[in-house]
């Protein structure tokens, strides 16, 4: 699991993280995904020029913010597939009736894109095995085959949008190593808010017990209750 490249959340800058960890590596910073959405704000703004810059549409489109990307780090499905295209990748809606006419299996495919509400993560196979690579969990989640179909289509009950990615990805040490090796997974990650809420937990715990402690004198000698706590 080590070999597996794990970007977690930082602000809301999910798409980096989705990206990066679809890649399995640092390819993309903030800075080059608000290149590209300035890019797309500029050939969009060029087009609506096309109908007179005098037209009220034209001042509406001007006065209306972004929508490739905000002041928060979220990105649009366009600059991640436009950041996606340098490598040679293309994104295909999963739930469209064309693809889901091609009655492809999930297994045969080597990643997803998966985004609600704002939020973008990865699903990609790395060597034989698949994993949930979403920046909110504290590590790689390992999904087995048999269950790939299941998780996908529990994702789009939820209301999820999923994407197959298409083409070449690059070549990355976690998936030399695991065409050789087959992971297990103990213990499933957690999300990094409940793990953060644990700690916390944990914490408050260990100070109760030291003014406890305190209250003793610092003699370590509890009754029958503080034992019990």
């Amino acid at each position: 699991m080590e070999s597996i490249f794990h970007e977690k959340q930082e602000g809301s800058l999910c798409a980096q993280h989705c990206l990066n960890n679809l890649l399995q590596g640092e390819y993309f910073s903030p800075v080059e995904l608000s290149s590209i959405a300035h890019q797309l704000d500029e050939e969009e703004r060029m087009r609506m020029a096309e109908g007179g810059v005098t037209s009220e549409d034209y001042r509406t489109f001007l006065q209306q913010p972004s929508g490739n990307m905000d002041d928060s780090g979220f990105f649009s499905i366009q600059v991640i597939s436009n950041a996606l295209k340098v490598w040679g990748l293309e994104l295909i809606l999963f739930n469209s009736p064309e693809y889901q006419r091609l009655r492809i299996d999930p297994i045969n495919e080597r990643s997803f894109i998966c985004n609600y509400k704002e939020h973008w993560f990865t699903v990609r196979k790395l060597g034989k095995q698949w994993f949930n690579l979403n920046s909110l969990l504290t590590g790689p989640e390992l999904i087995s085959d048999t269950y790939l179909a299941l998780f996908l289509a529990q994702l789009q009950q939820e209301g999820y949008s999923i994407f197959v990615v298409k083409g070449d990805l690059p070549d990355c040490e976690a998936d030399q190593l695991l065409q050789m090796i087959r992971v297990q997974q103990m213990h499933r990650p957690k999300l990094i808010g409940e793990e953060l809420a644990q700690l916390k937990e944990q914490r408050v715990h260990k100070t109760d017990l030291e003014r406890m402690l305190e209250a003793n004198d610092g003699s370590g000698v509890l009754d029958e209750d503080e034992e019990d706590l």
